[in-house]
């Protein structure tokens, strides 16, 4: 923990190009998510959604990501009213970096996918958290807790 996260640059929701480092002064927080609009992820969704704006208060971005395309995260953003943006990632760069592709078990067959992940960065861009094998239930709320603590 406590090291710099490398810079990377994403296509968001939006139209836009977010990259780590223009985010600098301010907390980040990147959770991975394996698929657009599936029970868990919509939850996951709309629990950060739902605390967002106590995360904007404590200086916070949220930064939701999965291998979606950028159409089915705008479809997705919108059904939903996320207050975040959601980073497409289709050739899996920024889960290489952050580490969360592995093998699961899909209905009894093994799969390569996302592993449910969070990730805490202060304003300086090092790493003071991470969350993997979230379980959805409370865990916006502790991912808030842990930046209200930085």
């Amino acid at each position: 923990m406590n090291r710099v996260v490398a810079d990377f640059k994403a296509a968001a929701t939006g139209d836009q190009t977010i990259r780590l480092k223009d985010l600098r002064g301010k907390n980040v927080v990147i959770y991975f998510y394996p698929k657009d609009s599936t029970p868990g992820c919509t939850t996951e969704g709309r629990d950060f959604s739902d605390l967002h704006a106590k995360f904007k208060r404590a200086n916070t971005v949220i930064l939701g990501v999965s291998r979606d395309s950028l159409a089915s995260h705008e479809k997705f953003k919108e059904k939903q009213g996320f207050k975040f943006d959601l980073l497409s990632d289709p050739d899996e760069r920024l889960c290489r970096q952050f580490d969360v592709i592995h093998e699961k078990n899909m209905y009894g067959r093994k799969v390569m996918g996302i592993v449910r992940s969070t990730f805490l960065l202060d304003a300086d861009g090092k790493l003071r958290a991470e969350w993997r094998k979230v379980k959805v239930k409370g865990h916006a709320e502790e991912v808030l807790e842990a930046v209200k603590a930085l």
